[in-house]
C-alpha cells in the first residue's frame, strides 16, 4: 500500500509558527521552511506581546506593593544658623529608607535605581524596573544646596542625596512618616531659582499651583520653607496631567 505524503502549505507553515519560540523560527528559516518575512513579523508580535505582558506585571506588582507599603520614618536630624536664622527640621535617612525599601521591592521582583546628569544643575532620574524588563522613572533637578558651611563637593553630595530620596519616594508614590511637618521651624525660604523651578514644573505637568498649595498646607509658594522644596518637587513629580 502506498502512503500518501501531504506537504503543508506556506498558509499552515506559518500558522504553526506562531506557537514557536524565536529560536525554533530562526532554525526553521535556516532550514528554508519559512520566509523571513513571516518569520519577522511573528517575531515583532512576540516581541510586542511580551512588552505587553511586562507592562501589566509591573503595575500588578507595584499594586502589591503599594498594598502593604512600609513605614519610613523621619529619623535624622538638620540643625544649622544661617545669616537669615536657625534652620531645625528632620528628615528621612536615605540609607534607612533604601534599607527598608529595598527587600520589599524585591519581594514584588521590583528593583530601583539611579542616573545622575549635570547641565548647570543637577539632575537624578530614579528608575523602578520589574524583573519581566518594565521600567518607568522619574526626575528631579536642583541646584548644588550651599546652606551650611559645605564644600562644593559636600554641596554637590548633599543635593544627590535629596534628590535621590525625593525621586525614590515620587516614583513609589510614599512619604516618610511625619514628612508635612518638614521646615516648620526653618526660618529660611524658598529664594526666586526654586519658586520658578516649581512653576516650571507645574506648568509643565499642566497642574494647577492651588493643588500644590492644598496639599503642602500653605497660602502661597513664597511660604515654602527650604526644606521642603524637595518635597514639593516630589509631590508634583509624582503627579500625572490633568
Amino acid at each position: 500500500m502506498q502512503t500518501e505524503i501531504v506537504v503543508p502549505t506556506k498558509k499552515q507553515r506559518n500558522k504553526s509558527i506562531v506557537n514557536m519560540s524565536p529560536a525554533q523560527m530562526i532554525q526553521m528559516a535556516v532550514n528554508g521552511k519559512a520566509d523571513l518575512n513571516s518569520i519577522a513579523q511573528f517575531l515583532q508580535i512576540q516581541k510586542e506581546w511580551e512588552a505587553n505582558e511586562a507592562h501589566k506585571a509591573y503595575h500588578v506588582a507595584m499594586s502589591e506593593f503599594k498594598s502593604n507599603i512600609p513605614v519610613i520614618l523621619k529619623i535624622k536630624g538638620v540643625d544649622y544658623n544661617t545669616s537669615k536664622g536657625n534652620v531645625k527640621f528632620s528628615h528621612a535617612d536615605l540609607a534607612n529608607a533604601v534599607g527598608i525599601l529595598t527587600p520589599e521591592l524585591s519581594k514584588h521582583g521590583l528593583s530601583h535605581s539611579w542616573k545622575t546628569t549635570q547641565n548647570g544643575t543637577i539632575t537624578i532620574t530614579c528608575k523602578i524596573t520589574h524583573v519581566l524588563g518594565h521600567s518607568e522613572e522619574t526626575s528631579l533637578s536642583a541646584s548644588a544646596d550651599e546652606t551650611g558651611s559645605k564644600n562644593s563637593i559636600q554641596s554637590l553630595g548633599s543635593t544627590i542625596t535629596y534628590l535621590e530620596r525625593y525621586t525614590l519616594f515620587a516614583i513609589l508614590g510614599i512619604a516618610a512618616k511625619g514628612q508635612d511637618d518638614d521646615g516648620k521651624k526653618a526660618t529660611v525660604l524658598v529664594g526666586k531659582k526654586e519658586l520658578m523651578a516649581i512653576r516650571d514644573c507645574l506648568l509643565a505637568k499642566e497642574l494647577p499651583e492651588s493643588g500644590l498649595l492644598k496639599v503642602l498646607k500653605i497660602e502661597s509658594l513664597e511660604e515654602l520653607p527650604m526644606p521642603r522644596y524637595m518635597e514639593a518637587m516630589g509631590i508634583i513629580a509624582a503627579k500625572v496631567k490633568s
